[in-house]
């Protein structure tokens, strides 16, 4: 990814990046990506976990493609099997991941592999993901195109599963890989299990590159839960208790007893106690624990905190204890944000703090920095595609923030920089929120004093992202005026473009006009019912509103001037107007109040 520095180039066009939940990659589309094309993730995983020349070979090629991100590498030498994620357009994302099946068929001999991960190919499974811009049922369409290209090119059998399977029993990838590697020649001999594509006999060269299962499907989250324990059956039975397919009913002893059966001669099964779970219990050498591996298939059904939560009742009830757990691959930020906000509830503290604070209360809680240090850079899917550099003003650090606005060019001007009043005058009263939320002897209205903060933040955020849009909407008209006016067609759409980015340059100090006023209201709650000692918090940060209203103004005026349909320019000002006298007047009762109580 290429960013350009805000330092050197202060009338390139910043962008907002707004880290939402996601379907979770829309940051990288916003920066990288017209808004028209389509992105898909591939998620390859490989039967290698140990060597990592050979998995870095294998992973690297993916960047080969022009327009492909590899985004993570995630081993493991227990399973011996390592998760590679990486983004793209679709067709350069099914390339890829055709050269990366054919690297892994090079380097990679099934025949020598051993690992506690079921597998049953040199790359055991390549599932691509709807991203942005495509349906999961497209995405199934790339899915088959690659299955036939790697069965025709590669000669490697090939099994469609999920939304890419061609029929039922296929859907589930569990069935396409029962036997695993040592069946094959079995599987491939039953007409009932021909491949999807590629050879339907065993040879010599399947016996070393295995087949591979190819799928589409939806965002799926692989999540290992830590025991303290080392048995594999009791990490088991308590898999059986979560996961959605629950265990077989039987007669008698419910470990050895007979398989109870339906009318229809299938065995019958006790549902588990989450949807959109699959589960197993396994050894890990490597760490001296039984883990429960889980595949959580769509986390707006069950998430990785409750997962997570149910798993530790499970356990205590079979006389085991959790001690952490592990995340494979990549999560999006809102994943994360939701345990933070989760165990917050638990311990009744107030949700109205940062996102990296609830971050780390959520690393804490789930134990994902038991087996090895957790670095969300590297782990939350919006923060790997940021990158370590970004062009947006509000990434500065404070000095560097002022010696931008100092510089010798226009922008960042006076709306950015009342845009950043705002957010300190409302930071002001979210921490008095928090603050009262934490005091001791007012635990009861915790939840009370919680929403004033989660209030506070979202002010904060939006804010915070107008900023860097009133810098993007000052460049938007110096773009504008670059425009060639050679011809009376160029004079037009010139004309056009600046007028309707002058519009846009009025419009958004007007949203920090509306926003700063707005914010106004967790200030004054917190001046009135917060904790007395901050009342000069609560106060500061009402002076800190007001000008950040007044400054927008300052703004709104100056820009409507130069607009050219008056109408709109007469409303926004008339409008404009009224928010700056409502700030004044809301003002000046705040710091009235204050004075008094002081």
């Amino acid at each position: 990814m290429i960013f350009v520095c805000l330092t050197n180039y202060k009338n390139v066009t910043t962008q907002d990046l707004f880290f939402i939940n996601i379907n979770i990659l829309n940051t990288y589309l916003c920066e990288n990506y017209n808004m028209q094309k389509q992105l898909i993730e591939c998620v390859p995983n490989i039967s290698e976990g140990r060597d990592i020349n050979k998995i870095n070979e294998i992973a690297n090629i993916v960047e080969t493609v022009e327009g492909v991100t590899l985004l993570d590498i995630d081993s493991g030498s227990a399973t011996n099997r390592t998760v590679i994620t990486f983004v793209g357009e679709p067709k350069q994302a099914i390339e890829a991941a055709f050269l990366l099946i054919q690297k892994a068929s090079q380097l990679i001999d099934m025949s020598k592999h051993t690992g506690e991960h079921p597998r049953f190919g040199a790359t055991d499974v390549c599932p691509l993901v709807p991203i942005s811009g495509i349906s999961l049922e497209e995405t199934a369409l790339y899915a088959k195109e690659l299955g036939k290209r790697v069965g025709d090119e590669l000669k490697i059998p090939v099994y469609l599963y999920e939304k890419a399977a061609q029929e039922d029993k296929r859907i589930n990838l569990a069935n396409c890989r029962a036997g695993e590697y040592e069946g094959l020649h079995k599987k491939l001999s039953d007409p009932d299990w021909k491949p999807d594509f590629g050879p339907a006999e065993y040879n010599d060269a399947i016996s070393k590159t295995g087949v591979t299962a190819i799928s589409a499907r939806d965002f799926l989250v692989a999540y290992n839960v830590n025991l303290n324990t080392t048995s594999t059956r009791r990490a088991n039975a308590i898999a059986f208790d979560i996961r959605e397919a629950g265990r077989f009913k039987r007669e008698g002893n419910a470990i050895t007893g007979k398989k109870v059966l339906d009318e229809n001669g299938e065995p019958v099964r006790i549902p588990g106690k989450l949807k959109a779970v699959k589960g197993i219990g396994w050894y890990i050498e490597e760490y001296g624990i039984a883990q429960i591996s889980y595949n959580l298939t769509n986390i707006s059904i069950t998430s990785m905190h409750t997962a997570f939560y149910e798993t530790c009742i499970a356990a205590e009830k079979r006389g085991l204890r959790v001690t952490g757990s592990e995340l494979i691959g990549l999560i999006p930020l809102k994943a994360m944000l939701d345990a933070g906000d989760f165990y917050l509830r638990k311990q009744e503290r107030s949700l109205g703090i940062s996102d990296a604070e609830k971050i780390k209360i959520a690393v804490k809680s789930l134990g994902l920095d038991d087996l090895k240090p957790f670095s969300p850079n590297k782990k939350i899917i919006e923060y790997v595609l940021k990158g370590n550099v970004s062009n947006q003003l509000i990434d500065l650090t404070l000095t560097d923030f002022a010696d931008e606005t100092a510089g010798e060019s226009m922008a960042p001007g006076g709306g950015s920089i009342s845009a950043y009043v705002g957010v300190l005058g409302v930071s002001l009263g979210t921490m008095v929120a928090n603050l009262s939320a934490h005091k001791a002897g007012w635990d009861e209205r915790w939840e009370e004093f919680s929403e004033w903060a989660e209030k506070g933040q979202a002010y904060k955020n939006k804010l915070l992202a107008l900023i860097d849009e009133d810098t993007n909407a000052f460049n938007k008209i110096i773009d504008g005026f670059r425009m060639p006016k050679s011809t009376e067609k160029e004079k037009e759409e010139r004309a056009v473009t600046i007028e309707e980015a002058t519009k846009y340059a009025t419009e958004i100090p007007f949203q920090v006009m509306e926003t700063a006023y707005q914010s106004m209201e967790v200030v004054f709650a917190m001046a009135k019912i917060g904790l007395q000692n901050s009342l000069s918090d609560a106060g500061v940060g009402a002076l800190c509103a007001r000008t950040a209203v007044y400054g927008a103004y300052f703004n709104v005026r100056i820009n409507a001037k130069d607009i050219k349909d008056r109408t709109f320019a007469d409303d926004i000002l008339s409008r404009a107007k009224v928010t700056f006298d409502n700030t004044v007047a809301l003002e000046n009762e705040i710091i009235e109040f204050i004075n008094e109580t002081i």
